[in-house]
């Protein structure tokens, strides 16, 4: 291979620069500024005591709004890497369970994925209507108050050490009911925003259902067969065909409407035995680095010029829904004979709203001028309001058996 070609072909220079969207130098230069910034930052949250979410999501506000800070040349690789941290996040804890648990706990669930519906859509759509939106603006902001952020809670509960605890499965349950319900209410919701036609919709929720449904199957039923087809003596064999595997589902998933992170959590549950624990162990750094560029790139598409003029509806709405995200999510946790304190620890998780609310928005932007403002705004108090109370209740303050 000669110079000319090392340079630019597979690659090289001219990779760099199409992958980051600008030059490599800058790209390189950037992310590498960026990670060093979210190390440090992940320290002081720790010796704060605190989840490293909020101080991530305020870096991501900063450097947006930073006019010395030129992102443009590492845009493209932090918005991949957005997409691949949740991803991640829900395929480590899909691996935490088995298929015939978490089975079990959606079984159970079901009216709780009713309840957190009606409490939490309802006072989006009340105050939509009261602020003029119409019938497909009040519908689009009741999905964003609705929806919490599978990413963001799954960190929170890996960062805090409840993935063992008695509410836990009842978050998500809750989790992935709200992702499976996406599959049926956006499509709607687009058709709605876009005056399209009813039949493409129901095709494309018919595509989506059908798409969750055999991959519910393949976890429950084939998890065994699932572990052999990616089971290697090399570890980079099996990080690679887990890898790999996820990211067919989760793009099969997301190409018919369905959400990527409910595919990730499936291939995790049909995971099972020693290949699940040693893939868990695998994804682990990859995780949390795609992790911490997901929480930076919320912040990073925020406007701060576009918030001032929304901030008291979305800090009232806020207010609201946090209240009654609590209460339903202590509802789900009383299911699994969560005491008292495990059921707040439950409705905490769930408050943070995150990158379903804002795909809502940005589906429904062109209903009304106000409705995408308003919905970043209010993420963006949740996503970091719903971490830092979340911490305030304790993970364990004595040995208690209901709890």
């Amino acid at each position: 291979m000669t110079a000319s070609t090392a340079s630019s072909g597979f690659w090289g220079p001219d990779l760099l620069v199409t992958a980051a969207g600008g030059d490599s130098a800058s790209a390189l230069l950037e992310l590498g500024a960026v990670l060093l910034g979210l190390g440090l930052l992940g320290v002081l949250a720790g010796r704060l005591s605190l989840p490293g979410i909020p101080l991530y999501l305020l870096a991501g506000l900063g450097l947006g709004a930073s006019p010395w800070f030129d992102t443009d040349p590492a845009a493209g690789f932090i918005e991949v890497a957005a997409v691949l941290g949740v991803v991640l996040l829900l395929l480590s804890l899909g691996l935490e369970f088995t298929a015939a648990e978490f089975s079990s706990a959606m079984r159970r669930h079901l009216p709780s994925g009713v309840i957190d519906l009606l409490a939490n859509a309802t006072p989006g759509f009340v105050i939509g209507w009261l602020l003029g939106f119409g019938f497909v603006g009040s519908l689009a902001l009741a999905g964003v108050t609705w929806i919490s952020s599978s990413g963001i809670v799954a960190q929170l509960l890996s960062d805090l050490g409840r993935l063992a605890n008695r509410e836990t499965p009842a978050v998500l349950s809750v989790l992935v009911l709200e992702d499976i319900a996406m599959a049926i209410y956006l499509p709607v919701l687009a058709v709605l925003a876009s005056g399209g036609q009813w039949p493409r919709a129901l095709l494309g929720v018919a595509l989506a259902t059908g798409v969750v449904a055999v991959a519910l199957w393949l976890s429950a039923r084939q998890g065994e067969r699932v572990a052999l087809a990616v089971s290697s003596q090399r570890d980079e064999h099996l990080l690679l065909r887990v890898l790999g595997l996820t990211l067919l589902v989760a793009g099969l998933a997301e190409f018919v409407d369905a959400s990527a992170a409910v595919g990730a959590f499936l291939v995790g549950l049909a995971l099972v035995g020693q290949e699940a624990r040693r893939a868990r162990e695998l994804i682990a750094p990859l995780r949390d680095v795609f992790a911490a560029l997901f929480f930076v790139s919320i912040g990073l598409n925020v406007d701060l010029s576009d918030l001032p003029p929304v901030l008291p509806a979305a800090l009232l709405l806020a207010v609201v829904t946090a209240v009654t995200k609590v209460w339903s999510g202590a509802n789900a946790a009383a299911r699994e004979g969560a005491a008292t304190r495990g059921r707040l620890r439950a409705g905490t998780a769930l408050v943070a709203r995150g990158e379903f609310s804002l795909v809502i928005a940005g589906i429904a932007a062109g209903v009304n001028d106000e409705l995408a403002p308003l919905a970043t705004a209010y993420v963006l108090i949740l996503a970091i309001l719903g971490p830092v109370t979340s911490r305030l209740v304790p993970t364990r303050l004595r040995p208690v058996t209901a709890s």
